[in-house]
């Protein structure tokens, strides 16, 4: 179970919050991209990042020349979001019509992966969540390309889950009246999910080439995993 903290309570619309760790992990591996956001200088900052879960810790990674990854990596507290948005809910006002939605964040402070052995394995974890068995079709990073790679974990020992399922609800006012003259408004949901286009080669690409099986093996992963529940 999650510990509800002073920072992670939710203090609107409490009942959404979710305390199984297990539903935690299942957004996490479910998302493609985070948000990571601290403070810099006085200003409030907002970085979209790969990332993958690992056990009890989450895997963040980018150039070592990103100013907030290096206050991150210094020991700066930081929080990560990550949200899957599943559907868009029709109800029969504007203000009762809002999202379903599966959202996480998580809060602490991050250090860096340090060590090439322990790097190198952090960045394999990392391509093998968002493109599977490529690490093995490709070159190894290089020194440099290492060295200018920093890569993060923060535990996931602090973390808000919220989620909203299911049809429009009348939670914060009766259904209104339509107009004089206008019928009765539909009202559900309007379910949405990740899907993969078709594959676009490379302009150097011969036309004997044939994709490689990481590819497939990303469509089959992102069509598992981003389905809406239910």
């Amino acid at each position: 179970m999650l510990e509800i903290t002073a920072r992670t309570k939710l203090t609107r619309l409490p009942y959404r919050q979710v305390t199984q760790r297990r539903v935690l992990d299942e957004v996490l591996d479910a998302g493609l991209i985070a948000h990571i956001a601290l403070c810099t200088d006085g200003m409030p900052v907002v970085l979209p990042i790969g990332y993958a879960r690992d056990g009890d810790r989450l895997l963040l990674h980018g150039s070592t020349g990103g100013g907030l990854l290096r206050r991150a990596a210094a020991g700066a507290p930081v929080a990560v979001c990550v949200t899957l948005v599943d559907g868009l809910v029709y109800a029969r006002s504007m203000f009762d019509s809002s999202m379903n939605y599966r959202s996480v964040v998580v809060f602490g402070q991050a250090s860096p992966v340090s060590g090439d052995e322990a790097k190198l394995a952090a960045l394999r974890l990392l391509s093998q969540r968002l493109m599977p068995g490529r690490w093995a079709e490709v070159r190894p990073p290089t020194s440099k390309e290492l060295a200018g790679t920093v890569v993060l974990q923060l535990p996931l020992t602090e973390a808000s889950v919220k989620i909203r399922t299911g049809p429009p609800s009348q939670e914060d006012a009766p259904e209104p009246p339509p107009f004089p003259g206008q019928p009765r408004a539909w009202a559900g949901v309007l379910p949405l999910h990740t899907v993969t286009a078709a594959p676009i080669p490379a302009p150097d690409v011969q036309s004997d080439e044939v994709p490689p099986p990481s590819l497939a093996a990303a469509q089959a992963r992102i069509s598992q995993l981003n389905a809406p529940p239910g």
